[in-house]
């Protein structure tokens, strides 16, 4: 077998080894690259069974979930009595109520007035409770 003196050299530097050591590390190499069987191989039916657990499949999988990322909201069905109530009492604040509301504005046409009295602002929040179960 012809040795390579280029890569016995390059051994020698790289794992900072003696010649001969070197030279026994690039046999096993090309030993390893014929396919032989070296010492530190496993026995035959060791090999195998170690080969056949390498080939174990994992259990199927379920589809991958689809998550839709629809940054539309959906349509709030709408409430004509809430409605009817903010926009009476809307009414009631501009015209008949006793402590001078100003600036009264309808912000949420089913939810929410905000008005002011003086210097101070108020918001009215109407809320409507779910039926008891």
């Amino acid at each position: 077998m012809r040795i390579d003196e280029n890569q016995i050299f390059r051994i020698m530097q790289g794992l900072k080894c003696g010649r001969d050591e070197a030279i026994a590390i690039y046999e096993a190499d090309k030993a390893i690259d014929r396919g032989e069987r070296m010492e530190f191989d496993l026995p035959p039916e060791l090999e195998k069974e170690a080969k056949k657990m390498a080939n174990v499949t994992e259990r199927k999988r379920k589809a991958p979930t689809v998550y839709n990322f629809d940054t539309s909201q959906k349509k709030r069905k709408e409430n004509p009595t809430k409605a009817g109530i903010i926009a009476e009492i809307a009414k009631f604040l501009q015209e008949q109520s006793e402590n001078a509301c100003e600036n009264v504005t309808i912000t949420n046409p089913e939810r929410q007035i905000a008005f002011t009295i003086g210097e101070n602002s108020y918001e009215f929040t109407l809320v409507q409770k779910r039926k008891p179960k």
